[in-house]
């Protein structure tokens, strides 16, 4: 199968390796990823905090840069919830048919939704010899519904021991412009969530997001606490045990 990689600007510039882990892992399962040049960012954070002209406009360019009929295929569920459920909204609120059109035909899946319904795998071959609790994000949770998907993927990695997170459902402060604009509410949400990871003893916390992987992450990096973060695509590219 031919799969579009949408890597999300915020991984683009943040955790390249992330988008290296998903193109590693479909070509092992032998689909050819490719990256579209024409794509920038989806829109979200645009669309979130009001601005909405903008974000159409994004909306646009992200149909062009996708609109030949691709599988698309991303490593954040919040840019896929973006895409799947705003785009509609942001084509009726500027009036713009022909967005609407185009929002309908793009057929993307954050990564363990298209692993588990479109390729229907859950071992993929991956090797992980390490304690592992896993975050479900907001977006993944709520918008996507992606449900117990990466659950099961992480089920069958070799080696990997998976550790229930207490109070796993609550946001951990990130939502975007939030952490910004609420800061002392959003450092008391992210200090009960790494509170609750410790408590699982996990070696490494895995999300579907890596936007609140980094909230989380530098909060567990001031500890000190020995917890890395990791994105799915990242274990499930891994192919040895280290």
């Amino acid at each position: 199968m031919r799969v579009a990689l949408f890597v999300a600007c915020f991984n683009d510039a943040m955790f390249p390796g992330t988008g290296r882990a998903v193109t590693v892992l479909l070509e092992r399962l032998g689909h050819e990823v490719t990256f579209p040049p024409g794509q920038t960012c989806c829109g979200q954070a645009h669309w979130s905090t009001g601005y909405h002209r903008e974000a159409a406009d994004l909306a646009r360019g992200f149909a062009a840069a996708f609109g030949d009929g691709d599988v698309i295929v991303t490593p954040s569920a919040s840019c896929a919830a973006t895409v799947r459920h705003a785009y509609p909204r942001m084509a009726r609120a500027a009036g713009d048919t022909g967005l609407a059109r185009a929002a309908e035909d793009l057929a993307v899946y954050e990564l363990s939704e298209f692993l588990v319904d479109v390729l229907g795998v859950t071992d993929v071959g991956a090797a992980f010899p390490h304690r592992v609790a896993y975050h479900p994000t907001c977006h993944s949770l709520r918008t996507l519904r992606v449900g117990d998907r990466p659950l099961r993927l992480l089920r069958e990695v070799k080696g990997l021991e998976l550790v229930d997170l207490p109070a796993a459902e609550e946001c951990c402060g990130f939502g975007g412009a939030f952490a910004m604009k609420n800061a002392d509410v959003s450092v008391a949400m992210v200090a009960d969530k790494v509170r609750r990871i410790q408590e699982t003893s996990a070696d490494v916390l895995c999300a579907v997001d890596n936007s609140c992987l980094a909230h989380i992450g530098g909060a567990l990096s001031r500890l000190r606490g020995g917890v890395r973060v990791l994105h799915l695509a990242e274990i499930l590219a891994g192919t040895e045990v280290t």
